[in-house]
């Protein structure tokens, strides 16, 4: 089955509103030509700044987080009724980071997931091994349960519009990468565990993204894994050069 591949930038805690705009304008005559899905996965305050400088071009915009509650008393978060009023596409949910450092766990991605999907907004949903856990043989079953667990009680049909992103934290920001067939072997678990959970044609519908110090230099050779349909770029993606570089991938 030939998928489109989707490439997202993940800017994390960088630019502001006035950078996020000036980047995306420089950025955008690089990039019309390609062909593949693109989006940069912004900051929340640059996110009117960003949809307003990427209007009616082919990049899109993802916010990092949101929350899985309409509104409330939760300091600090964000709704999917907000995000899905400023017309945000996309959203990152369960980064390693976030799990790591803002105490996410597989539930708290799960019910984050399930309320993306119901205002519409196409969740990019992380998992990922520490190099312990890899050294430990227990990667398979790790991973495997991540994704089980993020995309309980969805149907086939959220299931085919969702996208995937393995990030070995063993390589996010280290300058580490998986080889490729690493990287392909992990993607190759997972959608052989969504084809166990769902079925063979909700495997092949579903985008899986790499992303692990993915640049200039490696992505191609990523991306031309038959498992493995774009990547989550971290770095690389708040440099011009380098991410119309990864955008141009020819698939």
């Amino acid at each position: 089955m030939k998928r489109t591949p989707i490439i997202a930038g993940n800017w994390k805690m960088n630019k502001t509103p006035d950078e996020a705009a000036a980047f995306i304008k420089e950025l955008l005559p690089e990039i019309k030509d390609s062909k593949n899905e693109l989006i940069a996965g912004v900051p929340f305050v640059c996110l009117p700044a960003a949809l307003e400088a990427a209007k009616g071009s082919n990049l899109k915009i993802a916010a990092q987080n949101m929350h899985w509650k309409e509104s409330g008393a939760y300091t600090g978060e964000v709704s999917g009724a907000m995000l899905k009023s400023m017309g945000v596409p996309y959203v990152i949910i369960g980064h390693s980071e976030r799990r790591e450092y803002f105490a996410e766990t597989d539930e708290t991605v799960n019910l984050k997931a399930k309320a993306a999907l119901s205002y519409g907004i196409t969740p990019i949903i992380c998992c990922g091994e520490t190099l312990e856990q890899r050294e430990a043989g227990i990667m398979e079953s790790w991973v495997s349960g991540q994704v089980k667990a993020a995309l309980q009680d969805l149907t086939k049909e959220q299931v085919k519009t969702i996208v995937i992103a393995y990030e070995p934290i063993w390589a996010i920001g280290t300058g580490r990468t998986a080889t490729n067939e690493q990287a392909n072997e992990v993607c190759t678990i997972i959608r052989n565990v969504v084809k166990d959970l769902y079925d063979e044609e909700t495997a092949e519908a579903l985008r899986i993204q790499y992303g692990g110090s993915v640049n200039a230099a490696n992505s191609a050779d990523l991306f031309s894994m038959d498992n493995i349909d774009g990547g989550l770029v971290g770095g690389a993606s708040l440099k011009v050069k380098d991410f119309s570089v990864i955008a141009g991938y020819e698939c």
